[in-house]
């Protein structure tokens, strides 16, 4: 098979890539710069510059392929620069999206995440789940605005699947949740916030998923391809078992919610960094970011391994380049 992907260079395109060129597909990737890209292009992936904000640079290499992969996003929290985030995240998406349905490509799945609930206070929302209120950032803001342009075009026929990650961990990760792993193994994480809570994937089992909406997935369907939900104060006991490194202090999401509000104002003369800005400290203050996967399990074979297991090989992983 013939296919197109966006984001490649990502953490989860770039794995997803190499999934598909060890199962013997034929893998065609846009990306702004290509000679940036060359590991791709060892893995056998046919490289074309372009970006999904620019509509007309991807349409000839999209033309004539099997199925779509549409990974690309903005994902950053807590960062001052939000400029590109409804570019790449909204515009982005329809500008693959109306290429899809102009070129006739016969199916899609489209990357959205659990983030577009924001914080579910606690329910493992299922793919039914609605969201209401104001979201916690501009990443889950713009995010939601985009599946709901997916939605859109679905009900006027386009041949979509979309898939909901949580949380995805796993050597090659630049997110923040690397960062307080790297914290905690250093003994920099000031402390641990009671209450909040993510859908843990693993970067292998989400980037499967993917390939498992392309094979198996309903067209009109979403499916949450999340992992297991634990709280960070539970995912850090884990690690502490696995690397005997001591905990840092629980606190209570109320203190945090404080400082988020304190850190705007404070950021207003006195810059801080992007992980204590006040957005920052907002998503991490008791939000509980999780879902519930049983139906990606029932309909597309879904099987994330535990915590445990990924996170293991994570922690060794970023262990050995600490050269701890």
């Amino acid at each position: 098979m013939k296919y197109f992907i966006t984001g490649a260079t990502g953490f989860i395109g770039g794995r997803l890539a190499r999934q598909l060129r060890e199962a013997g597909h034929e893998v065609i990737a846009v990306v702004r710069n290509p000679a940036k890209a060359q590991e791709l292009a060892q893995l056998g992936v046919t490289l074309h510059q372009g970006d999904v904000t620019e509509k007309e640079s991807m349409r000839k290499p999209m033309t004539g392929v099997d199925g779509v992969f549409h990974v690309a996003g903005w994902y950053k929290v807590g960062v001052r620069d939000k400029s590109q985030a409804y570019a790449i995240n909204v515009q982005g998406t329809r500008n693959v999206l109306e290429l899809m349905k102009e070129l006739n490509i016969p199916k899609g799945v489209y990357t959205s995440t659990l983030a577009v609930n924001s914080d579910t206070r606690g329910v493992e929302a299922d793919e039914n789940y609605h969201f209401t209120g104001k979201h916690i950032s501009v990443y889950d803001q713009t995010k939601a605005e985009a599946h709901g342009v997916a939605v859109k075009m679905i009900k006027e026929g386009l041949p979509l699947v979309i898939v909901q990650p949580g949380l995805v961990y796993g050597p090659g990760d630049t997110s923040s949740a690397r960062t307080s792993l790297i914290q905690y193994l250093t003994k920099q994480l000031p402390v641990m916030p009671k209450q909040t809570a993510f859908s843990w994937g693993y970067i292998d089992d989400i980037t499967h998923a993917h390939w498992l909406a392309m094979e198996k997935g309903k067209i009109g369907e979403n499916y949450n391809i999340c992992g297991p939900t634990h709280t960070f104060i539970n995912a850090l006991e884990i690690a502490n078992q696995i690397t005997g490194i001591k905990l840092p202090m629980a606190v209570p999401a109320g203190m945090i919610r404080t400082m988020s509000a304190m850190m705007y104002l404070f950021d207003k003369f006195i810059p801080v960094p992007e992980s204590y800005t006040g957005e920052g400290l907002r998503v991490i203050a008791g939000a509980t970011y999780i879902g519930s996967n049983a139906k990606a399990k029932r309909e597309l074979g879904y099987d994330p391994r535990p915590l445990k297991d990924g996170l293991e090989i994570t922690l060794k992983h970023e262990m050995k380049l600490l050269g701890m």
